[in-house]
């Protein structure tokens, strides 16, 4: 049961920071492409690559950091990233005749999360002496 609660606020944590920041990137730079989605997105990878350098070993999640791992990882960036807006974003600017912004948007989305998961992690190595 504790392992939902934690889930379960860590979600909604998320969930309000994912709504503020993309709100905050949507009001200063317009909503022509979905530049919110895409820095939440990016942010939070960055973020699980960090968390995955501290917690993670070959056998699992270090031992004494479960609880951490479902609020922050499960629970929190679970609920904060969204593949769920980024498909949807992507498929109205396709269907809007914006193939061209629908393409630079898979293609900016997944090689920029990727790139901030790797970069997290190579940092949480090095902070977190891995």
């Amino acid at each position: 049961m504790m392992d939902l609660l934690l889930i379960a606020l860590g979600g909604a944590l998320g969930a309000c920071a994912r709504f503020w920041l993309s709100g905050v990137i949507a009001r200063s730079v317009g909503e022509t492409f979905p530049w919110g989605t895409l820095v939440v997105n990016v942010t939070g990878a960055a973020v699980i690559g960090l968390l995955a350098a501290a917690f993670l070993v070959p056998e699992g999640i270090v031992e004494g950091w479960r609880e951490t791992w479902l609020l922050l990882v499960v629970g929190t960036l679970g609920s904060y990233t969204t593949v769920s807006s980024f498909s949807l974003q992507t498929l109205a600017l396709a269907r809007a005749g914006q193939g061209g912004r629908a393409a630079w948007n898979v293609m900016a989305s997944l090689g920029l999360c990727l790139a901030a998961a790797l970069g997290g992690h190579h940092a949480g190595l090095n902070l977190f002496g891995g």
